[in-house]
């Protein structure tokens, strides 16, 4: 479990961020009370508040739906629908069944924690800065270049050095490739696209750049992955999106860092036992 709490963090924010514009809506009333009793509908006499029907119709306008006479009778219909089955429900015992109780607390855990994480992001937003920052470090990282290899990857050094000779000799790369290890681009040469040297691990990327347009690495190149024959066709400027295209992506990641650290801080503060 200790390796897997970072990642079960990462998928509570994650989901949390995706039902963010859900609290982020101004509320609107969802449906009109029926009389004098504040309740949309009553189903054996049990009455359906307004405030469920709020809710209901808030998660229906966040997931993109308009707000409509229609949409909103289809939620009080929907509302009638779930106490008429809960109330079967009921009859046959299954509230007192200890599986469908497990699942009450974890929905209503999960409610109370995106409510506090609402909460939390509305007291510390990302700020203009600290976006800026992100984007001008995220933009040094990949550098002003932009490389277009291909490789051949081997298990072993004798196969790489083989491969080596026999391109010395005159073969072609794009035929070689084809005893390439790496099944995403053996079939195409070996071609590995446009990508800056940030995209590759740093033996290979090293290499890669030394390397004269249109020649190969003379030496194999070893990696976590195995050895690599490297091949480099072309190099371009690098054309970064301007800040305001990627400013959402980055606020957004941003985001999930601040909620992941205060998680963990949290947690290290909890007492578990």
């Amino acid at each position: 479990m200790k390796h897997a709490l970072p990642r079960l963090t990462s998928l509570l924010v994650a989901g949390f961020l995706l039902q963010a514009p859900l609290f982020a809506q101004e509320a609107k009333p969802a449906a009109k009370p029926a009389g004098k009793s504040g309740a949309v509908a009553t189903v054996n006499g049990v009455a359906i508040p307004v405030a469920r029907a709020e809710a209901l119709l808030q998660s229906q306008l966040a997931q993109g739906q308009q707000d409509s006479e229609q949409l909103r009778a289809a939620v009080r219909n929907d509302l009638i629908n779930r106490e008429m089955l809960s109330q079967a429900s009921k009859k046959k015992g299954f509230d007192k069944k200890p599986a469908v109780n497990a699942q009450f607390e974890l929905a209503r855990q999960g409610i109370l924690v995106n409510a506090y994480l609402q909460d939390f992001v509305a007291a510390n937003p990302v700020k203009d800065e600290a976006v800026k920052s992100e984007y001008d470090n995220i933009v040094k990282t990949m550098g002003d270049k932009e490389y277009k290899a291909r490789h051949i990857l081997v298990e072993k050094e004798d196969e790489a050095k083989s491969i080596v000779a026999r391109l010395q000799k005159g073969e072609k790369f794009e035929e070689l490739a084809k005893q390439s290890k790496d099944p995403g681009n053996k079939d195409r040469g070996g071609d590995l696209g446009w990508s800056p040297p940030s995209g590759y691990v740093k033996p290979f990327a090293d290499a890669m750049v030394k390397l004269e347009k249109g020649k190969f690495s003379a030496a194999p190149v070893q990696t976590e992955f195995g050895w690599h024959v490297i091949q480099l066709d072309d190099v371009r400027d690098m054309k970064h999106p301007p800040l305001d295209e990627v400013k959402p992506q980055i606020q957004q990641r941003l985001q999930q860092q601040i909620l992941e650290k205060h998680i963990a801080d949290l947690r290290a503060r909890t007492k578990v036992e």
